[in-house]
């Protein structure tokens, strides 16, 4: 009987823009890892039909998803783990054989992208840190930035009345929480050292109008800005951070880290965090390799 071969896909919608097929294939090319991966455009309402045929179909390891299932998917996992569980939002699924037969479990490394995209700039502990948006990577946002020591927050928010979930999320990770409408809030974003904008592409474009006509800091102090949106690139609130003399994370960044870590989920190979598996990883995607 031939052996099916292993694989993992990216789940979401629209999801023909994913970079995930290039990292993971990249990255399974490096280790030796025999791993098809693919993508499946889904919308939440498919998502529980696709979740059954998984547990009867053969050779499954896991699933990297993208918006908008990350919620909609953790009800149909038989267990969720850590960080997913804490967040209510997952982006990794492990495909598991047990003695009852196929597993599910949730994961949530998009926390793990976002402190490590911070830790290779050189930014290991936030002090005033800002998060655009209140959506499921703003939840990953609160728990990354706790993680790097941060006692307060501040979400900018176009809608104050859907920003109830992350801001008690952030209180239930001890953090002290403001929330503020993004429309004018640009003086609020030059003080930050530490901004993640969780936005969707040009959701951020006129507070970036805004922010490039700001005074630029003279302190002296490190600002860091991750934009998640990373198509067109660079944003308009990219651009505005970095001519302010602020230092910009590329949001395929974020998504380089968050993919290792479902590498080592998916494979058991904890080489996957290796400077070599990074580098082809950045080179798949066409960002800048971080100085070792």
């Amino acid at each position: 009987m031939p052996v099916t071969r292993p694989r993992a896909a990216v789940l979401g919608h629209p999801i023909s823009h994913s970079k995930s097929p290039a990292l993971h294939r990249a990255a399974y090319a490096l280790l030796g890892v025999d791993m098809d991966y693919g993508a499946f455009d889904l919308t939440e309402e498919q998502l529980p039909e696709f979740a059954d045929r998984v547990r009867t179909e053969p050779g499954w390891r896991g699933f990297s998803v993208t918006m908008p299932l990350k919620a909609a998917f953790v009800p149909l996992m038989d267990r969720v783990e850590g960080l997913a569980a804490q967040l209510g939002a997952l982006n990794t699924v492990v495909v598991s054989e047990g003695p009852d037969g196929v597993a599910l479990s949730g994961h949530n490394t998009d926390v793990a992208g976002i402190t490590e995209a911070f830790r290779q700039a050189g930014l290991d502990r936030v002090v005033d840190p800002v998060v655009i948006g209140a959506g499921n990577t703003a939840l990953a946002a609160v728990a990354a930035l706790q993680r790097l020591g941060a006692a307060r927050i501040e979400f900018l928010v176009r809608n104050a009345s859907r920003a109830g979930e992350a801001a008690a999320l952030a209180e239930r990770f001890g953090l002290a929480v403001t929330v503020t409408p993004l429309a004018g809030a640009a003086r609020r974003l030059a003080s930050a050292d530490a901004v993640v904008s969780t936005l969707p592409p040009h959701a951020a474009d006129g507070v970036a109008e805004e922010l490039a006509r700001c005074a630029p800091a003279h302190d002296g102090a490190r600002q860091v800005l991750l934009d998640v949106a990373y198509d067109p690139w660079p944003s308009r609130l990219a651009s505005a951070w970095e001519a302010r003399g602020g230092t910009v994370l590329h949001g395929l960044e974020m998504l380089v880290y968050q993919a290792v870590e479902q590498i080592v989920l998916f494979t058991g190979r904890e080489d996957a965090r290796s400077r070599d598996v990074i580098d082809v990883m950045c080179d798949s995607v066409g960002i800048p390799r971080r100085a070792a």
